[in-house]
């Protein structure tokens, strides 16, 4: 296995957009990338809500851009896009997570991927679960396949997969609003999720945000931690393997990265990463995966004591309570209490408030090292 490469630059609200010119520079992202090729520009959306950590930072997408366009991307070649699912609407997210600004100053649309065509494809290579899991086909976005791709995710845990990252952020694109299927061989998923990826897109590139990382009962309902950290690299599994480093966890004991690395479709082994930029070292080792109600609930039917009710509750016409009662959970119950709570407490950090300049209009120009104009 040739010797993969990650950036890791640390920030501060004052230099982050300068940062993430640095971390994506150290990791040579121009090698991997070309401006000759369309650009997916593949945002994550875990809430329609803006909680810290959750979903991509509006710093993170600007930085990417403004490094890209001062690059030479053509900015009709870059395509901002996310997709839908039976709990997250991507227009409302775009709005939330101030996205939309960005966007809007940079003059740039964002595009939802439920208003692009889908396609089945047959993939080459055989896939470990998902075959099995739609044994129809899997759908992709037409727009997919030819262009490369480049993933806007956040350190953070996750109740399914222990941590989630670069990987984990084409579950979004790749598989259509019914992917909460594939939740049952999570692990497996995101190995097929990285052959898919190999064989539709002639470039992958990853540059994750850990200046606010989220702890706990991920994706959502997490506590967030200052971690001042930016990682990135053309190998999301060694991507994914650092920031568990980073957050305390062994990546070799994380089952996907395994078995990713066991099949040589990217590095999991921190010692055999070439790290450039800033020292590796944990920011907080006492990192944990816990799982929210409702994913505790999901597990208890697709694995646990209540799996006999499996295909009634989630893979038949009355699966229809299961959004519902996950949007009842998270937004009219958790949202407004424990989460207005660590808001709160985020919005008193340099973090908090550099969001708090984002509900403004963007009015970045192409700023001198070290300096951020009015948005950051």
């Amino acid at each position: 296995m040739s010797t993969s490469v990650v950036g890791i630059v640390r920030t501060s609200p004052a230099t982050v957009l300068d940062d993430y010119r640095r971390v994506m520079e150290a990791a040579d992202y121009r090698a991997e990338l070309s401006e000759q090729v369309d650009t997916l520009l593949k945002l994550n959306l875990s809430w329609t809500r803006y909680f810290p950590a959750c979903s991509s930072q509006p710093w993170q997408l600007e930085g990417v851009l403004r490094t890209m366009l001062g690059d030479g991307f053509a900015p009709e070649r870059l395509l901002p896009v996310e997709n839908r699912t039976v709990v997250t609407d991507p227009l409302k997210g775009c709005r939330n997570n101030l996205w939309q600004g960005v966007l809007d100053h940079y003059d740039m649309p964002f595009l939802p991927l439920t208003d692009v065509e889908w396609k089945a494809h047959r993939f080459e290579r055989p896939l470990l679960k998902l075959n099995d899991i739609f044994p129809d086909g899997i759908e992709i976005p037409a727009m997919y396949e030819g262009r490369q791709v480049l993933h806007l995710p956040t350190v953070k845990t996750h109740g399914h997969s222990t941590t989630t990252g670069a990987i984990k952020n084409s579950f979004g694109g790749l598989l259509k609003e019914v992917r909460h299927y594939a939740h049952k061989h999570i692990h497996e998923v995101l190995v097929d999720l990285v052959i898919m990826q190999k064989e539709l897109h002639p470039g992958i590139f990853a540059v994750m945000d850990g200046t606010v990382c989220g702890d706990g009962a991920g994706p959502r309902t997490m506590v967030p931690r200052i971690g001042n950290v930016l990682i990135a690299g053309a190998d999301s599994v060694a991507v994914d393997a650092v920031a568990a480093r980073l957050m305390g966890f062994d990546p070799m004991g994380i089952p996907y990265l395994a078995m990713c690395h066991e099949r040589e479709l990217g590095c999991a082994d921190v010692s055999r990463i070439d790290i450039v930029g800033d020292e590796l070292r944990e920011f907080n080792p006492g990192f944990s995966t816990r799982r929210s109600l409702v994913i505790w609930g999901d597990q208890m039917l697709r694995r646990g004591p209540l799996r006999f009710l499996e295909k009634a509750a989630l893979h038949s016409p009355l699966m229809a309570w299961a959004p519902f009662a996950s949007n009842v959970y998270h937004d009219f119950m958790w949202y407004p209490t424990i989460g207005r709570r660590r808001i709160r407490e985020f919005e008193q950090t340099p973090w908090g408030q550099m969001f708090d300049r984002y509900r403004r209009p963007v009015t970045v120009p192409a700023a001198q090292d070290g300096e951020t104009g009015d948005a950051g």
